[in-house]
């Protein structure tokens, strides 16, 4: 028997994020679920070796990888209508969860367990902290390009952010925001060169 998870996931480049925003820089789910991935993961690092906090930063990068694949089926609804309102929020997990349980139906039963633990299951919820907050620090870094890019559109998305990283209280996300954000403000030519 054939199955078609994996060929569902690759077409995660097909969803466009920001559909209500113009863009300068396109963006598809694809791209943004490995930068958040990649974020997840230097949270955890940074959560484990700055912070003292014993946790698998791999285990945060894996449910990254897969926080968005429920869009494979919904799209990617815009910000502002996912959350409008506590019913529609909450129409839309649900949304979401049968997504989830549709892709997961397209694995061998011996394999479900695994990628619905990283997708909806006990690890996504453990690690819902460190990746939404990656999540938003994707999001910040999209503005932060836009912005750079001369597009006027992103910034007062940018400020709604930034703010909602700083009130988010997670010392991970504030040890980044104080080291690595300024760098994205930084042209190649102003990163240097790598020795």
């Amino acid at each position: 028997m054939d199955y078609s998870f994996f060929a569902y996931l690759s077409r995660m480049r097909y969803i466009t994020r920001w559909s209500l925003m113009r863009n300068a820089l396109d963006e598809n789910i694809q791209e943004h679920s490995h930068m958040v991935a990649v974020l997840a993961h230097a949270l955890g690092v940074i959560r484990r070796d700055v912070f003292g906090v014993d946790c698998d930063p791999a285990e945060y990068a894996a449910v990254a990888l897969y926080h968005d694949s429920s869009e494979i089926l919904t799209g990617d609804l815009p910000t502002p209508i996912k959350y409008h309102s506590r019913e529609i929020r909450e129409a839309y997990a649900q949304i979401e969860q049968l997504a989830c349980d549709k892709l997961l139906a397209t694995l061998p039963e011996e394999l479900r367990a695994a990628f619905g633990d990283v997708m909806t299951g006990e690890r996504a919820r453990q690690c819902h902290d460190l990746v939404k907050a990656a999540d938003k620090l994707s999001a910040y870094i999209k503005c932060i390009e836009e912005r750079k890019a001369g597009n006027d559109e992103f910034l007062q998305a940018e400020k709604q952010t930034r703010a909602a990283l700083e009130e988010g209280a997670l010392p991970e996300v504030a040890y980044f925001l104080e080291h690595f954000i300024p760098a994205f403000e930084l042209t190649l030519d102003e990163l240097g060169t790598i020795a």
